[in-house]
């Protein structure tokens, strides 16, 4: 078993003595893959042999991306690859130095490469056709940007479905002044997912049939599990799938892509692979773990030792223990774990749809293993991800395309929504929200309204169904967690270490609508398509709210290039966490507060990537007045 994860302890080798001494060695193996497999009479190698580099180093670094045969869970598959490996090498950045990168394209086609969650000139971001034209193919292209952070962060392909071929790695950013956060070792946990199918092949499926990859249905087979499961009888268990068959809903639409096709990975590694994280009796070990999938999000947890969040999208909190989280897509977690004995503990990622899962082991030695948990049962929606809030048909008049509805009003706890308070919203992005002034009309920041009432519809057919009512969840951790009688993460726990800088309250704020049609697989903000709508316009140096209503019934990782969203999880000015990527869950109303302070356009998009390639996408333009373009860069 290969150990492919280098441990940092602080009282032995620095990082920078063991680049220097395997960098030689490290340039070798590359060489020595730069020729077919064959040629040098060697096995294909295997994903997820991946190194270090430092970006703000002298002369800064080096990336070759190629395609190449690499073994995935012992199968031979095509990947993209950086420095040969998938993921790419982790790369090191030091806060307040230059980071200087070359991107050499060996690919057959136009690539980039974007810094996720990285504050940097608009034209460094990464983002063809928004920020910069790409990298073609046989070709260089350098960034270089002022490192002003630092943090967990990622890196990946912004350009067709790259991405979900192996064209990501971890980026890890040292902060200039002491880390307040305490430990010995330190691990990258990278989470990823990985089908030997096309992509491209993978998305036409998605847009042919609805719930190609969902085999976990309620059937004629199953009804005796889904009895056993909630404790209704036969009877009441048919009325429940009649009704979802009524509004055509699925109630176990959880994932669009399953473990049907998807290999699941730690690392570029399957379960069955294990990759092991050493750490000896008494270490704090932080592990670094991003979501660096496609599609899945995954609930992590390592049974028998809790887990103390210290950084939430790279960004300190106050420290939280917990026993398991869900990460969203492209989100990143820092966890602190201390190991108390010599024994072995298993790191476990489970699809959040239970099709499957990942796992490594934290270990003093190489070679041991822990228990690996089952799979759990896959969870399955309820009226509450329809807005129902657990309990209310009457006044359903307002909800849209939602036929078959009659009959409906013997479900259990479908009464009582009459008398819902809060106000309607029916804006479009980038309408300005009359809401009465506050002291120089500043908005609040504190005690926000919990749930509104959906105004018509007004978002075309793009969008299939919409729930009457959006709430705050930030309490809920997600579908199918929360009843094991262990404590799990929400976004209302998260609180930031220290303010902020900067942080002030918004002026204006405007309504997002998440749609989706999940029949014919079209996803959009607002019932539109990127290709049908308009840039969403942020006034240089205005402090600036968005309010997005998940009008569906699945989560959405909404993801905003260039700016920090400072998320309202409950608290105020001094505490509310900013992250740069923010779960939706369905029904949900999640507010964030942005300073627009990034000249420039910039992507704001759902970081599901075949959501995002169906049309959840659109481009924010800084600009210098609402009624103006985007402000020159280069001005």
């Amino acid at each position: 078993m290969t150990d492919n994860s280098r441990p940092t302890p602080r009282a032995a080798m620095t990082r920078r003595d063991f680049l220097i001494k395997t960098g030689s060695l490290t340039l070798a193996g590359y060489l020595a893959l730069g020729r077919p497999a064959w040629a040098n009479g060697l096995a294909l190698p295997s994903a997820g042999e991946f190194g270090e580099l430092v970006a703000t180093d002298t002369g800064g670094i080096d990336l070759y991306l190629e395609e190449r045969d690499l073994l995935v869970g012992g199968q031979p598959g095509r990947a993209i690859t950086i420095n040969g490996s998938f993921p790419g090498p982790t790369i090191y950045m030091r806060e307040g130095a230059e980071a200087l990168i070359r991107v050499h394209n060996r690919l057959a086609e136009s690539t980039s490469i974007h810094w996720h969650g990285v504050l940097l000139p608009f034209d460094m971001d990464g983002v063809p056709g928004i920020s910069f034209a790409g990298i073609p193919a046989g070709e260089t292209f350098t960034y270089r940007f002022p490192v002003r952070q630092n943090g967990t962060f990622w890196y990946h392909s912004h350009s067709a479905f790259q991405e979900q071929r192996g064209h990501y790695g971890q980026l890890i950013i040292e902060p200039a002044k002491p880390d307040p956060i305490d430990y010995d070792v330190e691990y990258s946990v990278i989470l990823s997912d990985w089908t030997f199918t096309a992509p491209h092949e993978v998305f036409r499926k998605l847009k042919t049939i609805e719930g190609y990859f969902n085999f976990q249905r309620p059937t004629l087979a199953n009804i005796d599990n889904q009895m056993q499961a909630t404790g209704m009888t036969l009877e009441e268990v048919i009325a429940k799938r009649l009704a979802w068959q009524r509004m055509r809903m699925d109630p176990t639409d959880i994932a669009d892509v399953t473990g049907a096709t998807y290999s699941f990975l730690m690392n570029g590694k399957t379960a069955e692979e294990n990759p092991t994280f050493i750490a000896k009796p008494g270490q704090r070990v932080r592990l670094r773990i991003v979501n660096a999938s496609a599609q899945t999000y995954y609930d992590v947890r390592i049974p028998g030792l809790p887990m103390t969040v210290v950084q939430a999208d790279g960004q300190n909190i106050k420290p939280v223990e917990t026993d398991e989280f869900r990460i969203a897509v492209a989100e990143t977690y820092d966890v602190i774990v201390t190991m108390p004995d010599d024994q072995a503990y298993t790191l476990f990622a489970e699809a959040m749809d239970r099709s499957g899962a990942t796992r490594g082991t934290l270990a003093p030695q190489l070679g041991m293993s822990a228990a690996i948990p089952e799979l759990r049962r896959r969870p399955m929606l309820t009226m509450a991800d329809m807005g129902m809030m657990g309990g209310g048909m009457k006044g359903m008049e307002g909800m849209a395309r939602m036929e078959g509805m009659e009959g409906m009003e013997g479900m259990e706890g479908m009464e009582g929504m009459e008398g819902m308070e809060g106000k309607n919203h029916n804006d479009n992005a980038g309408k300005v929200t009359h809401t009465p002034p506050r002291n120089d009309n500043e908005l609040p920041t504190e005690n926000l309204v919990e749930r509104i009432k959906h105004g018509p519809d007004e978002h075309g057919p793009a969008s299939i169904t919409m729930a009457q009512t959006a709430y705050r969840r930030l309490d809920y951790p997600g579908a199918g967690l929360g009843d094991d009688d262990w404590r799990v993460l929400t976004y209302s726990q998260l609180r930031a270490l220290e303010r902020p800088p900067l942080r002030r309250p918004p002026t204006r704020e405007f309504d997002l609508h998440l749609t989706g049609n999940m029949h014919k697989f079209i996803w959009g903000f607002d019932g539109k398509k990127w290709s049908e709508s308009d840039m969403i316009r942020f006034q240089h140096g205005e402090r600036l709210r968005i309010n997005m209503i998940n009008d569906t019934m699945m989560s959405h990782p909404i993801h905003l290039h260039g700016m920090w969203m400072d998320l309202y999880a409950g608290g105020d000015l001094d505490t509310n966490p900013r992250k740069h990527t923010v779960n939706v869950q369905p029904a949900e109303l999640l507010t964030v507060d942005i300073t627009a302070d990034a000249p420039g356009q910039w992507a704001f998009h759902c970081h599901l990537l075949y959501h995002m390639e169906a049309g959840m996408f659109r481009t924010v333009a800084v600009v210098r007045s609402l009624d103006g373009g985007s402000i020159d860069a280069d001005a």
